[in-house]
């Protein structure tokens, strides 16, 4: 056994340390956005089939948390939410899945409506725990006519669903990206 063989190497980042881009973000992460400081706490990890995948991250300034969501399909999207309670938005969505196994094409939400963009089934993994479960799930994104709000509803389990609620960023609007 050589001198140096107990010294583990340093592995190569994924991405170029002088040019770090939103498709780079990772848990530990930080950087700035709306003259704040955030930290990636949580990373997960979106399947949808026909080998596309999108990240979502957990993260939080100290004071609040937020969900930021990052997919790549031809353009970038980038949105942040919070969760938020379903019967919160006016029509019963969980009703109109169960009952007659499609989502409602218009919502209204805080006196705003929005409209079904598209129906996703996919599965979900939080990468934060190690875990290599994948939970499946259906998801429904909605947005208001000038494609600057989004709406995310989730079932999880027949009667079971989640919701959130944000807007539209974009790239530039996140700077300073530090790796952890």
């Amino acid at each position: 056994m050589g001198l140096f063989s107990r010294f583990k190497k340093k592995r190569k980042p994924s991405y170029d340390p002088n040019n770090i881009t939103v498709e780079d973000l990772a848990q530990g992460f930080v950087f700035e956005y709306n003259l704040e400081t955030w930290e990636i706490v949580e990373e997960y990890e979106y399947d949808w089939g026909d080998n596309f995948y999108t990240k979502e991250f957990k993260i939080s300034n100290g004071n609040k948390t937020h969900y930021l969501s990052i997919e790549d399909d031809d353009s970038l999207t980038i949105t942040l939410t919070n969760k938020i309670k379903l019967r919160s938005i006016e029509s019963d969505v969980a009703d109109s899945i169960i009952k007659f196994a499609e989502a409602p094409r218009e919502i209204i939400y805080k006196n705003k409506k929005y409209y079904l963009e598209k129906e996703s089934p996919g599965y979900f993994r939080n990468i934060s725990k190690d875990a290599n479960d994948w939970d499946e799930f259906v998801s429904w994104d909605y947005y208001d006519e000038k494609e600057e709000l989004y709406i995310c509803i989730e079932q999880w389990d027949e009667k079971e669903f989640e919701a959130s609620a944000g807007i539209i960023i974009k790239e530039f609007e996140i700077s300073n990206i530090l790796p952890r």
